[in-house]
């Protein structure tokens, strides 16, 4: 299934944001908007639903006002828990979602949504890697460039670097999306039952097997089979797996029954996989077979301009979960992207939420963080760092102004010749909105956010003029 693209109204500012965060954290595409904001969305926007939240009084008109101009898009009524609904507009709608809701009920509702748009819309390859440094990108690149394929991927990378995030996000941008994602951890399991796992038993083939069971493979039919810590793999389990990528076919533990299996294999180690060839650790036929799309993931260390981007991610994954709603201040922000991470984003992530515990609901500074970030310096010229509203400082950062000929450090000067008033507040609107996207790495709604304006407002002058 595409991605769904969701215009999200409601008067109610608290649900409005609990619903926004946990679309944004389903996948989903949410625009918000206000007022008569709304037609603008309907008529520039390819939607597939609409949720719309109001008061009793304006219920009826509103959800009439949208069905008029929805062009078809399916209408939801947000509602709380036991809160009367109007039979009137029972008609209109294409459904109700009652809030709070639960996750079964939601996914429900948003797979119910048709989406007679989805031929034209591009899958959302980069979901979950969070960042913007040239690693991330890079990695974006290799997904697009393989996602259409069904090659065999290796995803080399440190323990806790992410491998799976990415695995995910190329099975999220294959032609496989809506197949099985099937993950196995090679080295969690012991080598005995590894095969079992894997392929499937028959009853009684082996003590304590009381039913037939499939394997994973055969649950990944159609999918994606991701085979975590394959370095970790014994010899012999390596030898059946080599015969499977090459013939595509198994036999379950106990039977003589050939299965054949349509699966796209991604693997992935922390190992240094060459040195194990030459140990005698790890086949170097397999290798080959697994190595012929390696994605590595660099540490990060080496990436330290993600770590904001990451931290946000995770914020907005606890309050989905419910586990906190903290908020981050820059200081804490900069002592963090000082630290090594030799756990990787795994470490960074027992962190948030040690915090989250610790402060719960609370805006973490400095000096609440554990005590080797103390060790860290604050910088002077503490650098403006892009966030969400959810972990943003209370004072917006200052965008300097400044128009060549115009401007004298921060008085503004009129030439002796005169200017054309309305050209220049239009060249100065257009280099503040310009600034903006440059401080949020081209997020429209943290810009907006930035420049206190609506989205839908920001949207629309960027139509206008190129920035």
């Amino acid at each position: 299934m595409a991605v769904p693209e969701i215009l999200l109204i409601d008067d109610n500012k608290q649900r409005l944001h609990l619903l926004e965060t946990v679309l944004k954290f389903m996948e989903c595409t949410v625009i918000v908007a206000s007022g008569n904001d709304y037609q603008l969305v309907l008529s520039s926007n390819d939607l597939d639903a609409i949720f719309i939240g109001c008061s009793d009084s304006t219920q009826t008109n509103v959800i009439k006002e949208l069905t008029l101009h929805s062009n078809g898009t399916p209408v939801f009524l947000v509602i709380d828990k036991d809160q009367p609904q109007s039979q009137s507009n029972q008609a209109m709608l294409a459904g109700v979602l009652e809030w709070p809701t639960v996750y079964p009920k939601l996914l429900a509702l948003l797979n119910s949504i048709p989406q007679a748009s989805e031929t034209n819309k591009k899958p959302q390859t980069n979901k979950g890697l969070a960042g913007q440094s040239k690693a991330i990108q890079k990695i974006r690149d290799l997904i697009n460039q393989v996602a259409k394929s069904d090659a065999t991927v290796l995803i080399l990378g440190e323990s806790g670097t992410g491998k799976e995030v990415v695995a995910q996000a190329l099975h999220r941008s294959s032609t496989r999306r809506d197949k099985p994602f099937v993950p196995v951890n090679c080295g969690a399991i012991p080598g005995e039952l590894l095969e079992s796992e894997l392929f499937g038993h028959e009853k009684g083939a082996f003590t304590g097997a009381f039913n037939s069971r499939q394997g994973r493979f055969e649950m990944a039919e159609g999918g994606t089979l991701f085979l975590d810590e394959i370095g970790d793999m014994p010899m012999p389990m390596q030898v059946k797996l080599l015969r499977v990528l090459q013939e595509r076919t198994f036999e379950r533990v106990g039977s003589n029954k050939t299965v054949h299996c349509n699966v796209r294999v991604i693997a992935a180690t922390h190992r240094q996989l060459e040195q194990e060839i030459i140990e005698k650790r790890f086949r170097e036929d397999l290798y080959y077979r697994l190595n012929v799309f390696p994605i590595e993931i660099p540490p990060l260390r080496d990436r330290i301009e993600d770590i904001p981007f990451l931290i946000n991610d995770l914020l907005a994954k606890m309050t989905v979960s419910q586990r906190g709603n903290i908020r981050l201040t820059q200081k804490a922000i900069a002592l963090l992207m000082q630290h090594q991470w030799p756990g990787n984003v795994r470490e960074l992530s027992n962190l948030i939420e040690r915090i989250a515990i610790t402060h719960p609901d609370g805006t973490v500074d400095a000096n609440d963080l554990p005590e080797k970030f103390q060790a860290y310096t604050i910088p002077d010229n503490l650098p403006t760092i892009s966030v969400t509203p959810q972990w943003e400082e209370t004072n917006s950062p200052s965008i300097p102004l400044f128009k060549p000929g115009v401007t004298t450090g921060n008085t503004v000067q009129l030439p002796e010749q005169g200017i054309d008033l309305k050209e220049y507040l239009t060249d100065l609107e257009n280099e503040l909105i310009r600034q903006a996207l440059d401080e949020c790495n081209g997020v429209v709604a943290h810009a907006a956010k930035l420049l206190n304006m609506r989205r839908t407002t920001l949207v629309e002058k960027l139509r206008k003029v190129d920035v």
